[in-house]
């Protein structure tokens, strides 16, 4: 069996049913995959021999209830190491948006961490800071949410310094219309 089609498999069934549903069937992903990645619809489910780690592999590529890739956030140069976010985003017209991914420590220094936060431009008016999610280990998910429905959102990538005050901060801001004819 080839190793992409386990990995497909894997990744078709965490888009159409999400990890809590297959930790708690213990069906860990689909072999005979027959269609493309972006269209798991045509899969063929059969049992599949995937370990969990795999599938939990593919999840930290596309956590479950995201719709756009919008790629890696890196925390600003001039520093021996720096912090990186893979950011995914879920639709923009959903009442409660979200932004997750994974977070990476990319700093040799002891005591730095990585640090990402978002900031919602409300479709009423007004913004609004969601939780910071750091680690200091070298890579942890993380996730991000509204509070209604946004227009812009900005995702702000930084390294934390022993202190816990962040510093070497990149924002990168995601729109609507930035989005708007990319593949789901």
């Amino acid at each position: 069996m080839r190793k992409i089609t386990v990995i497909g498999g894997a990744l078709a069934f965490v888009l159409a049913a999400g990890l809590p549903a297959a930790a708690s069937t213990g069906f860990t992903g689909f072999t005979g995959f027959t269609g493309s990645i972006g269209s798991p619809e045509v899969a063929v489910p059969v049992a599949s021999t995937a370990s969990a780690a795999s599938v939990s592999a593919v999840r930290a590529v596309a956590p479950a209830g995201t719709k756009y890739h919008w790629g890696p956030v890196r925390s600003a140069a001039g520093h021996s190491g720096h912090a990186a976010a893979d950011v995914w985003v879920s639709d923009f017209s959903a009442e409660t948006f979200v932004v997750s991914g994974t977070l990476r420590d990319r700093d040799a220094h002891r005591g730095h961490c990585a640090y990402v936060r978002a900031r919602f431009h409300y479709a009423g008016g007004g913004t609004g800071w969601a939780r910071p999610s750091t680690t200091c280990r070298a890579s942890a998910p993380f996730r991000l949410s509204s509070d209604g429905e946004i227009t812009r959102v900005d995702v702000r990538v930084c390294l934390l310094d022993a202190g816990r005050v962040p510093f070497r901060c990149h924002v990168d801001p995601i729109k609507a219309e930035t989005i708007a004819g990319w593949p789901r």
